[in-house]
């Protein structure tokens, strides 16, 4: 998980803070991507962050073991690029399989874990994942044929070839460690997420899952998006009486504690409408 980079756009609030931790609602924006690799089955969650922000990660999420967790943490020193999470993370990933997921990116939808569960299973190549938006041109744009495979990507195109945006939210297989190893940096002296993927889409492995109709992805890197974001979950929390991205009680869905760690884990927050909630759903769990 990725949760780097100045947070420019988000000046002066993030001039103090991390990005990831600036609220999304009622909960640090990190807990958004956390989540989604917990619906992905993932529990071998490496962390990269500056230097100055590391400390705050890990007394927020401490070593994940009260969550059924792994976390570690490493640090970026400068925002690189993407692609160096991968040389980074190279002794984390080991001879596996890899999903990374960028710190202010906020995923929702119906049978979300199902789609995670599944893709992670078994990845050959890298898999993304593609949202339908407006505005393309502001994002890494997948294009697909008639049979839906996946033909062309683009970098934010003056004339786009489709309108799928490409989320941040990756997975692939371990070959992705020795493909960020040789990519040439940008202009920028950045490594690319665009170029890994190019490189897998030459070989003819990659493919793009389309997050359909009634799925959301939201990124909070502008104080509109971020103010956005929070007003969609808000309206959705106060409406279905559910909490959005809730770690606590996902690791309790999942299997990664049960009911009575998920309570003492309520207890710590109780002085919140969150903490309470998440007392709640420990206590009506069954068994």
């Amino acid at each position: 998980m990725l949760a780097g980079g100045s947070g420019t756009r988000l000046y002066p609030t993030s001039l103090a803070v991390s990005k990831q931790l600036i609220p999304v609602y009622d909960k640090p924006t990190i807990y958004y991507p956390l989540s989604t690799l917990m619906l992905a089955g993932i529990r071998d969650i490496l962390v990269i962050s500056s230097p100055a922000d590391l400390p705050q990660f890990r007394r927020l999420l401490g070593d994940g073991s009260s969550l059924g967790l792994n976390l570690d943490y490493a640090q970026q020193d400068r925002p690189n690029g993407l692609a160096e999470a991968f040389l980074i993370g190279s002794e984390h990933i080991g001879s596996d399989s890899v999903a990374l997921v960028l710190g202010d990116n906020i995923f929702h939808g119906p049978g979300f874990s199902a789609l995670l569960q599944e893709t992670a299973r078994d990845v050959d190549g890298c898999v993304l994942f593609g949202y339908i938006v407006t505005d393309p041109q502001r994002y890494g744009v997948g294009e697909v044929n008639p049979e839906g495979r996946l033909v062309s990507i683009e970098e934010k195109p003056n004339v786009p070839k489709s309108n799928r945006a490409i989320t941040g939210l990756y997975f692939y297989d371990n070959d992705v460690v020795d493909i960020a190893k040789n990519i040439r940096p940008s202009a920028r002296g950045e490594l690319e997420i665009t170029d890994v993927n190019l490189t897998y889409l030459a070989e003819d492995r990659a493919r793009l899952v389309d997050l359909g109709r009634g799925f959301t992805w939201l990124d909070t890197g502008t104080p509109e998006s971020l103010l956005t974001a929070s007003q969609y979950v808000q309206v959705l929390e106060s409406r279905q009486h559910v909490r959005i991205a809730c770690i606590e009680e996902i690791a309790l869905h999942m299997g990664y504690i049960d009911a009575d760690a998920c309570h003492r884990l309520g207890a710590r927050l109780a002085g919140s409408e969150y903490g309470k909630y998440v007392q709640e759903v420990a206590s009506g769990w069954p068994g």
